[in-house]
């Protein structure tokens, strides 16, 4: 017995010890880029991009989805929008190298509390908010809960509403009190950094994933194991808070996009998109064929045509959205 107690302590040292030393190395592989503010007891990390005089669009503020941190959006957005906008990437509530913060911010309403309390410290008091994924459902409690923060809304493939069946086991074992907490620290870091590269190519499909994406985001930040818990809490949570936000919608009166893609098979536009489109009365939905859920790296031109409309900008979106269809690159 006392045998394999010691085996037993041995493996979760040499589990814990390789956790903090894999979770150093990624941190150190991926330094913070960004600037950690005070939003009332806790920091939130984000990188602002100031506009000069000629900009041509208001405020900008993205919003992540699930396993990722600010610099997925950056990477899509950035060097396409620098010098049009101000412009705010924000690591979410205890992902990137923003701190978790209270329990609220277990949900998508306190994360849009805390993006809130962030711009405002920033000196951002509207902005139009781009969404992609999960950050679509905190996009959408931001624009129930702080209206005239809001100047229009652009949901990519956006997590919104109830669906069918659960989610993935990994997300509900990592949630659980201690089980969790072990099961992020001895197993998500060695098993995520074998999947990640196949793991991230699936969230592409059908579309190729640029060949850099899991180096420029910084994707690996997501298997630190107090990340991936956060993570998958957030996840876990979602699909009761959405039982009980959705029916909320129909209050957004923001000028609102969103765009999906009908080949999705990670948030299912039916489910999502289609009733969000439903939900707010005058919104434009793009759905386009052949698009799975990247369509902030796929048809990034038609988002970016998007915001200009959200702007007050002329632009014929179904006719881009032709275009940005008939250009879609699809794995044979």
């Amino acid at each position: 017995m006392l045998l394999i107690a010691s085996v037993f302590l041995a493996v979760l040292v040499t589990g814990f010890g390789f956790s903090s030393y894999q979770a150093a190395a990624f941190e150190k592989d991926n330094p913070n880029r960004g600037e950690r503010i005070d939003v009332g007891g806790y920091r939130m990390n984000s990188v602002y991009i100031p506009r000069p005089k000629s900009a041509d669009l208001p405020t900008l503020v993205f919003i992540h989805g699930a396993s990722a941190n600010l610099q997925d959006q950056m990477t899509a957005f950035r060097d396409r929008l620098e010098g049009r906008a101000d412009m705010l990437f924000v690591d979410r509530p205890g992902l990137g190298f923003s701190d978790r913060g209270g329990p609220q911010n277990a949900y998508p309403d306190g994360q849009a509390d805390a993006i809130a309390a962030l711009m405002k410290k920033r000196g951002i008091r509207r902005a139009i908010v781009v969404s992609h994924s999960f950050g679509g459902a905190i996009a959408a409690s931001f624009a129930l809960n702080h209206k005239d923060m809001v100047a229009g809304l652009l949901f990519l493939s956006p997590a919104t509403h109830p669906w069918p069946g659960g989610i993935e086991w990994y997300y509900e074992a990592a949630k659980v009190p201690v089980f969790g907490w072990l099961f992020s620290t001895l197993v998500a870091p060695p098993v995520g950094m074998a999947l990640i590269d196949k793991a991230t190519k699936v969230v592409f499909e059908p579309n190729p994933r640029p060949d850099d994406y899991v180096e420029r985001t910084a994707a690996y930040l997501a298997l630190r194991p107090r990340a991936f818990r956060n993570n998958a809490i957030d996840v876990a949570n979602l699909l009761d808070y959405v039982k009980r936000v959705s029916p909320r919608y129909k209050e957004i009166k923001a000028p609102t996009v969103i765009i999906t893609g009908d080949a999705d098979r990670v948030v299912l536009p039916e489910i999502h998109s289609r009733q969000l489109h439903a939900d707010i009365d005058g919104s434009t939905l793009l759905r386009i064929h052949n698009l799975g859920h990247k369509p902030d790296y796929i048809v990034t031109d038609l988002a970016i045509a998007a915001i200009e409309t959200l702007a007050g900008k002329k632009r014929n979106l179904e006719k881009l959205a032709g275009q940005a269809e008939a250009r879609i690159p699809v794995y044979e």
